[in-house]
């Protein structure tokens, strides 16, 4: 049986951290926790269990990740962010996999609860790749959305089991984060020298709603899925509005 090194990353996750611990009890042969310097109380949540607590100040998510790797003591990896919580089923497809690892990275599909409110179709199944032979890879820098980047021919199976994560507790929480990543995405496009544009102001919201929404069946997580379908959309036409100003900026210096 293979040793399993179990990584996360927190800042300000007092609400969280203890599930997330306590649901990979049993299958983790370490659990490393790297700390942004959290002001709340998951530091004193963290070194009530039995984990390896470090602090570092925080660079990027990829930057981060990538930093937790290099403290864990074994090859073998599952990630988790501190608002994600092991399945039952998820627990024993992982235990499975420890006992006959037979694949260089693995794949869950990752629930997420909205508000309260479970989303079985808008965000699902939202497949991760969070369990993998840190030899075959690791997270890629070069993305906004944190991503692991294996090597070429690398063998991936899939694992039975949600991955349940309690995203947003509040709308005021999502609008929040929004905003934050909404800013970062159009940086990241400027940097790219990407354009934006009337048109894309107009069809990428209408896209991106018609997505969640229709294509995968958001209107079936009732009010939940218009609000994320909608809040989306908005998103999209922010993200180009900012970058259309960037653009325009530059054209003045």
């Amino acid at each position: 049986m293979i040793s399993l090194s179990v990584i996360i990353i927190t800042y300000n996750e007092e609400q969280n951290i203890l599930n997330c611990l306590q649901s990979v009890e049993g299958i983790a042969d370490e659990i490393i926790v790297l700390d942004s310097f959290s002001k709340d109380r998951t530091k004193e949540i963290c070194l009530q269990k039995q984990v390896k607590f470090y602090e570092r100040a925080f660079t990027g998510f990829n930057e981060q990740k990538n930093y937790a790797l290099s403290l864990a003591s074994s090859p073998y990896i599952l990630s988790l962010d501190a608002d994600e919580v092991l399945s039952p089923e998820l627990k024993k497809s992982i235990q499975a996999a420890k006992e006959n690892w037979a694949s260089d990275g693995y794949t869950m599909n990752r629930l997420t609860n909205y508000c309260g409110t479970w989303i079985r179709h808008c965000w699902y199944p939202d497949t991760k790749l969070r369990m993998w032979d840190l030899r075959k890879g690791n997270w890629d820098c070069n993305k906004i959305h944190e991503k692991v980047d294996l090597a070429d021919g690398a063998t991936i199976s899939h694992l039975q089991g949600d991955l349940l994560h309690y995203s947003y507790h509040t709308l005021d929480d999502h609008l929040r984060q929004l905003h934050k990543f909404n800013e970062i995405a159009a940086i990241s496009a400027y940097n790219d020298h990407k354009k934006s544009s009337f048109l894309k102001l107009f069809y990428k919201p209408v896209a991106i709603f018609f997505k969640l929404y229709i294509l995968k069946e958001g209107f079936r997580d009732g009010y939940s899925g218009y609000l994320i379908a909608r809040i989306s959309a908005f998103g999209a036409f922010m993200k180009y509005a900012r970058l259309k100003q960037l653009n325009e900026s530059n054209k003045q210096t």
